[in-house]
């Protein structure tokens, strides 16, 4: 637990980045239905990921790195989000079901640095 397991991709044109990674990796996109945001799967012969409609301005160029999310398997995502919580970090989008999968959701660190937790359930939804 706690190591990197999961990545995401963030895109103003979802099925523009899906082509263009499965032109070039071959990486398989599955869109997912029930959830609040635009969402697919991607699978890999890898990590495995997912690749998510942009819920932000994209970022100028000039203002620093534009780059993946990376999302770490966590016990229990409640006890988890209140250590990020009283260590300084911040809640970037709260916790969501992926039905059937898990539970997600995204903090900020104290650099402004976005990342990922998750914690697997089943029954999630």
């Amino acid at each position: 637990m706690n190591a990197i397991n999961y990545f995401e991709i963030q895109s103003s044109n979802p099925q523009r980045e899906a082509a263009f990674y499965s032109a070039i990796f071959g990486w398989k996109f599955i869109k997912l239905e029930g959830l609040p945001i635009e969402y697919h799967r991607i699978e890999t012969k890898g990590i495995n990921g997912g690749l998510m409609k942009r819920f932000a301005k994209t970022p100028p160029p000039e203002f620093g790195t534009n780059a993946f999310t990376c999302s770490m398997e966590v016990v229990s995502f409640d006890k988890t989000a209140e250590m990020i919580l009283e260590n300084g970090g911040q809640v970037a989008m709260p916790k969501f079901a992926i039905p059937g999968t898990c539970w997600q959701g995204y903090f900020i660190d104290q650099d402004n640095n976005v990342f990922g937790v998750f914690q697997v359930d089943l029954n999630a939804g």
